[in-house]
């Protein structure tokens, strides 16, 4: 990749910004006639869900498709949905219901944002649209602001390849017992079919609005998926596959793809996913524009900071590969959050009264050497392609003694733990912060325990305290006091079923940046 000037991407934006007339600018979420659509197959193929959980309510999710692999097959009207929420499983003791409006303009998705109820609590629901009822969902709010709860359990995920094999992992994710579950991106894949893998995808490269509909609407479909979604509220941000393998702002990987042409796919990869993600208003997408970050609160115990990695990032300095670290990684205005959510981020930190302050973001923050003996290669994809800006926030943290930051990663398919430093060619240098990084749910196909070149990977690395190469989550509890991490594995996705183990256990002690082994 190239890199552009920042004042040529500045003006690039302010000019499209008053010429192109992107398509969700425009667009309101309509009234429904209040009367009976009829529907040719079952509207509720993809599934309901929850997300983004407050203490007084959460936002639920559907989308109605009676063909979802074929544009949605609804006529295009605004539908009226109801919806209703419960204290039990069999839904009748219901405390809050409503109508919503399924828009045509939006894939005839519903985002209910929910009020009025108890903090962290339990609850289940339900919609009901053309004569049919959705399954029932379970969801659950979360403890007040100025609440220090005993516990907090939750597992994070990535990268689901939908070609490489089955989600069996999610359905041994939905059996946990959490209170709620964080993706970190890679929820679809943009690319082609694949021969010769177990399974495929049902069309081309998405480059249109339709063609990433109908590939998240493939990904919903999966019964493994649908369960997971169903059990907990679910704290989503995306990667690159969302929209472009290793895209970088403004930027495309391919060479002769114009900014005009990659912002205009840009604005229906984000407003397909809106439309599949259990997202809150705030968060609607406005062109190719799309503020995804955030804080999601529990109580006292835990602040979770969900990042953006790629909206805002300038272009990978010496391409996106694994490479020595050139110039440009040390260039103070390369940056991977942009200078408005980096001084978020760092308001929202300093700020924070909670116990675990947790960065919910994508790609590996440790600066891990790849090659072993005196040559070096970083990736470039990673912090280590923008070390000032690594460097700096890691700085911050250690400044503002900023309590129990512990950052969550995704992206690279391999479970890691690492001690995070401000200086990595210091080997005495002490942590500031715990890296738990988790592999993927597909992607890769079939994992193994450990890779042939793992033993020198860690040599070359000392602060990188664990690394695995299968597939699967990872299951987090949180108390005052310590934080428990259990890498769950599965075996074998290539295969419906597999079965799942705990590969490891670590734990971080409150006031000990870096995790030991259990």
């Amino acid at each position: 990749m190239t890199q552009p000037s920042q004042r040529s991407r500045r003006s690039f934006l302010a000019a499209t910004s008053a010429t192109i007339a992107w398509p969700l600018a425009n667009i309101r979420i309509g009234t429904a006639a209040d009367r009976r659509v009829h529907t040719a197959d079952y509207p509720f193929q993809l599934g309901i869900a929850s997300g983004d959980p407050a203490p007084d309510g959460v936002v639920l999710w559907t989308r109605l498709a009676p063909d979802p692999l074929n544009g949605g097959g609804m006529p295009y009207e605004d539908v009226r949905v109801r919806w209703q929420v419960a204290t039990d499983e069999g839904m009748t003791k219901v405390v809050r219901k409503g109508v919503a409006t399924a828009s045509k303009d939006w894939a005839h998705s519903v985002h209910v944002e929910v009020q009025g109820l108890q903090p962290d609590r339990t609850y289940w629901y339900q919609f009901s649209a053309a004569g049919e009822t959705s399954g029932v969902g379970r969801t659950r709010t979360t403890p007040v602001a100025d609440v220090m709860p005993d516990s907090f359990r939750f597992a994070f995920a990535s990268c689901q390849h939908y070609e490489y094999g089955y989600f069996n992992a999610l359905r041994h994710l939905a059996d946990e017992d959490l209170h709620a579950v964080v993706h970190l991106g890679d929820y679809i894949y943009e690319g082609g079919t694949s021969e010769n893998l177990t399974r495929r995808h049902n069309s081309a490269e998405t480059v249109s609005l339709n063609d990433y509909r109908n590939r998240y609407a493939q990904y919903q479909s999966d019964p493994d998926l649908q369960a997971a979604h169903a059990a907990f509220p679910w704290i989503v941000t995306w990667d690159d596959h969302e929209f472009d393998n290793n895209c970088a702002g403004d930027i495309s990987e391919q060479r002769g793809v114009s900014a005009e042409q990659f912002l205009k796919r840009r604005a229906d990869a984000y407003k397909a996913y809106y439309e599949h993600m259990p997202l809150r208003r705030s968060t609607l997408p406005h062109g190719p524009m799309m503020q995804l970050y955030r804080n999601v609160t529990y109580g006292r115990l835990a602040q979770f900071s969900v990042l953006d990695t790629r909206q805002y990032r300038t272009d990978q300095p010496c391409g996106d590969g694994k490479e020595p670290q050139c110039e440009g990684v040390f260039d103070p205005r390369a940056t991977l959050l942009g200078d408005i959510q980096e001084k978020w981020l760092c308001d929202g930190l300093a700020a924070s009264p909670s116990r675990w302050n947790i960065l919910a973001q994508q790609v590996m923050m440790a600066r891990v050497d790849q090659k072993p003996g005196e040559a070096v290669a970083f990736s470039m994809d990673q912090w280590a392609g923008y070390e000032v800006g690594r460097q700096r926030l890691v700085q911050f943290l250690a400044d503002h003694q900023i309590a129990n930051p512990v950052v969550l990663t995704g992206d690279i398919h391999t479970n890691w733990v690492n001690d995070i430093k401000v200086d990595f060619d210091d080997e005495t240098a002490a942590a500031v912060a715990t890296e738990l990084v988790g592999t993927s749910i597909t992607s890769g196909g079939n994992g193994v325990e450990k890779g042939r070149n793992t033993d020198a990977m860690l040599a070359e690395n000392p602060f990188v305290k664990f690394f695995n190469a299968e597939r699967g989550y990872v299951r987090c509890e949180l108390t005052p006091s310590q934080w428990k991490t259990d890498f769950r594995v599965v075996p074998v996705v290539t295969e419906p079923e597999s079965p799942c183990l705990t590969r490891a256990t670590f734990v971080i002690e409150n006031g000990k940046p870096g995790a030991e082994r259990a």
